[in-house]
């Protein structure tokens, strides 16, 4: 793996590459930490230090960001509101027919859908930073902490506006870079700050542990923690790179005195083939109700049960409506992201059939009845993984920020595999060996 590395770097078109990345990458970290003008840094940092195991409602958020979102900093919205844009966008596209039509014109239509995409985050990107800044000047953004209200020192309009402005020029900024990672780096730009964000926390989260801890000083738990993580990363590696292969015949064709056709290939289908989506998905889904009664203020008696049930994360209701909500979603997503139909009749348009299947409406249902089949383990997977972090949050009495688990180990095992996957075929195109064999 090392030789693989140094010959990557001693190739110079994927050397520069590799370097811009890595620019790229500092760049974002050193934004992540820059506050928005009007806050008092210092009342930030002692919240900081007295509130480090409660993240409140914005734990996701503030995932996605690397820190900065408690931080408020000008990158403190991080590329949640991309993610979110893009999500809305993808299911759009199944019931607008004019998204649907730019989808299938290839390249110019993704680069319209890009577009509307770019629009949505800028939009997002103010809905968040308004709410952001209106947390913050309530004192309600750390929970149990003194000077929780005098983080906005002046609540001036124009100081409230310029925040609200810093933190949706410091999203378009995160795009950009995104954008330019992807054009002359390697790999996909947004995803990689999406990983670069979430491995921000490790460090900071198995330090809090080992603090935490009361055997042997902490360092029993830590080890536990680590342990338990690389058997977390085996599992996600696993199940991510199963899939079940259906055997795909081309019938020959004669075109003048030439055969065409004959080849044998097959369509992947993946156990989760939905990815960390459903996860997403959910945890909003969810985020939404403990949100609504927190900024309503109100004793009422739902009020008071949604506080109870959903905002501290491990209660039994909770978990319940969490996992199903996530299997639901695995199903949901796989029926919009995968046609049947749509795959039978290019294979029946271009003479490929399933070894034993009749070709059109049956080769639909075959296909659907093995997705359906293989999306069960997935779905129930992806429902384990996500509690992780609850069931070591009770057992291990660990922060809510427990790092091997849920949506942080997904993306960052998904994304390191197809990272390592571009680089590996770059280096296979110079007749070098990639990192795996």
């Amino acid at each position: 793996m090392l030789t693989a590395f140094a010959r990557a770097f001693k190739t110079p078109d994927l050397r520069k590459k590799l370097l811009f990345t890595l620019g790229i990458i500092v760049l974002f970290r050193l934004g992540a930490h820059v506050p928005v003008p009007g806050i008092d840094y210092s009342n930030v940092q002692q919240c900081m230090d007295e509130a480090k195991s409660q993240q409140g409602l914005f734990g996701l958020v503030n995932m996605f960001s690397g820190g900065a979102l408690l931080q408020i900093t000008i990158f403190a919205l991080g590329i949640m509101p991309y993610i979110t844009a893009s999500i809305i966008l993808q299911l759009l596209t199944v019931v607008i027919p004019r998204l649907e039509a730019l989808k299938k014109e290839g390249q110019s239509g993704q680069a319209k859908i890009t577009q509307y995409t770019r629009y949505l985050t800028v939009a997002l990107a103010i809905l968040q930073g308004t709410g952001l800044v209106a947390t913050a000047r309530s004192g309600s953004l750390f929970q149990n902490c003194q000077v929780g209200d005098q983080i906005v020192p002046d609540q001036s309009i124009f100081v409230t506006i310029t925040m609200v402005i810093t933190m949706t020029a410091g999203t378009a900024v995160v795009m950009w870079l995104g954008e330019l990672i992807t054009d002359r780096g390697i790999g996909n730009g947004m995803s990689i700050l999406m990983f670069i964000s979430i491995a921000a926390g490790f460090p900071g989260a198995l330090w809090a542990i080992r603090q935490q801890g009361k055997i042997m000083d902490g360092w029993l738990e830590f080890s536990l923690v680590i342990v338990c993580g690389l058997a977390m990363v085996a599992l996600v590696v696993f199940v991510e790179q199963a899939q079940r292969r259906i055997p795909v015949q081309y019938a020959k064709r004669m075109i003048g005195r030439r055969s065409y056709g004959g080849t044998s290939t097959y369509i992947p289908l993946k156990v989760n083939q939905a990815g960390v989506i459903p996860v997403i998905f959910a945890s909003s889904l969810l985020y939404i109700p403990a949100l609504i009664a927190q900024f309503s203020g109100s004793d009422a008696e739902w009020a008071v049960w949604i506080e109870n049930n959903f905002v501290t994360g491990d209660h039994p209701v909770y978990i319940v409506t969490y996992f199903l909500l996530i299997v639901f979603f695995a199903f949901f997503y796989v029926a919009i992201s995968f046609n049947p139909e749509e795959v039978a009749d290019n294979m029946k348009k271009y003479g490929g059939f399933i070894p034993g299947i009749r070709a059109g409406r049956p080769t639909a249902e075959y296909l659907s009845y093995v997705l359906n089949r293989i999306t069960w383990p997935g779905s129930l997977y992806l429902g384990l993984i996500a509690l992780v972090p609850t069931v070591a949050l009770v057992t291990l009495n660990a922060n809510q920020n427990f790092p091997f688990g849920g949506t942080s180990i997904l993306i960052i095992v998904g994304v390191g595999l197809e990272t390592v996957k571009q680089i590996e075929s770059q280096l296979q195109q110079r007749h070098y060996e990639g990192f795996l064999r």
